[in-house]
């Protein structure tokens, strides 16, 4: 059961966003709205989206991976349904995505639009739900261990008063080889007590905001030790109160990637290559697996054990080959110069 003090944290989020915000455009910061331009490749699928559902959405990145035909998504704090109805049209008529919301209002909107998105996409059959739940307790809302390939989030996860919960929920419903990609505000230091309690603050998605190494710490804490940056881009406020209010406390966008496989702590060398055949649909020439692993078609790289498994443990298997085992280690993987997360490169988790 959440505490009184996570209680109240949920019904300040459920009340900024559910009655103080009308529209995106209330917003009195821009942590919640994309910094980095959408992928041409998805403009075409946006404009298929209702207006309404576009403008009542707040998101800082596109958490959208690749390969996701036919796949099981399920959509973390999906709000008014923005990137649930773009993951429909990814997944097409044989997949499935599922979208979890606390707030009321904001699945009312969702939910008034399922025809209208159905018959935007030519579908016989809409491939996509609505449920009111908390994301720290997917299990109250039906969903079950091991039952989801990827899960995607937008911005949310910094709302949630017990992040480790929500986390182990997660890889809980994630089916052995799934994945985790998702975007978020972020910190280059621990935000103080007094800012954490602030509404607006809270409901800007500045207040609970996780310090990125104390993210690290979490995810090792449930057993995950490396992970990957997609992208980071530091957050302009564009408000001089509030600006004032944080101090030098620095906030990012960050677009992370993580898979349910077990890795090591560290990058190790097993003299392992892989090689991408250019088989995913829309990235025929190259593959980005994260900010400092770009694959291209038919290019050996030289790549750490965790890679390796990245590659070939995963949904992406199909896709790559892997040359060598891991009957012979080398020592440490030489992978980069930095493995902070908090540093401006973005590099994170066990391989910088």
């Amino acid at each position: 059961m959440p505490t009184n003090t996570e209680l109240e944290t949920l019904e300040a989020v459920q009340n900024y966003y559910g009655k103080v915000l009308k529209t995106n455009k209330d917003l009195k910061t821009s942590a919640c709205c994309s910094v980095e331009s959408l992928p041409a490749t998805y403009s075409p699928l946006l404009s298929k989206i209702h207006p309404v559902v576009k403008e009542k959405f707040y998101g800082c990145g596109f958490p959208f991976p690749q390969a996701l035909e036919g796949r099981k998504v399920l959509d973390l704090g999906c709000g008014s349904g923005r990137d649930v109805y773009l993951l429909s049209q990814l997944v097409g008529e044989s997949g499935t995505v599922i979208g979890i919301d606390m707030t009321e209002e904001q699945l009312n909107v969702a939910n008034n639009y399922l025809d209208y998105h159905r018959e935007q996409f030519g579908f016989k059959k809409s491939n996509v739900t609505f449920h009111k739940g908390f994301i720290e307790n997917l299990k109250a809302t039906g969903i079950e261990d091991n039952s989801i390939d990827l899960v995607v989030s937008n911005c949310v996860t910094n709302l949630s008063p017990n992040k480790k919960m929500v986390f182990s929920e997660i890889f809980r419903v994630l089916k052995p080889g799934g994945e985790l990609y998702f975007s978020d505000v972020f910190t280059d230091k621990r935000i103080p007590e007094n800012l954490k309690e602030d509404p607006i603050l809270l409901g800007e998605c500045l207040g609970g905001a996780l310090y990125t190494e104390d993210f690290r710490r979490l995810l090792a804490e449930i057993g995950i030790y490396d992970f990957r940056v997609i992208s980071k881009s530091k957050i302009d406020l564009l408000n001089p109160e509030i600006e004032e209010k944080v101090g030098n406390i620095n906030f990012y966008s960050i677009t992370f990637r993580v898979f349910n496989i077990p890795l090591e702590d560290r990058c190790e060398d097993y003299g392992q290559v892989a090689y991408y055949k250019g088989t995913i649909n829309g990235v025929p020439h190259q593959f980005k697996l994260d900010d400092h692993h770009v694959l291209e078609t038919g290019k050996p790289m030289l790549v750490c054990g965790n890679t390796a498994d990245m590659l070939c443990k995963t949904h992406y298997k199909d896709h790559f080959q892997i040359i060598g085992d891991k009957s012979k280690h080398f020592g440490l993987f030489d992978c980069g110069p930095t493995s902070s997360i908090s540093s401006d490169n973005g590099a994170a988790g066990a391989c910088c």
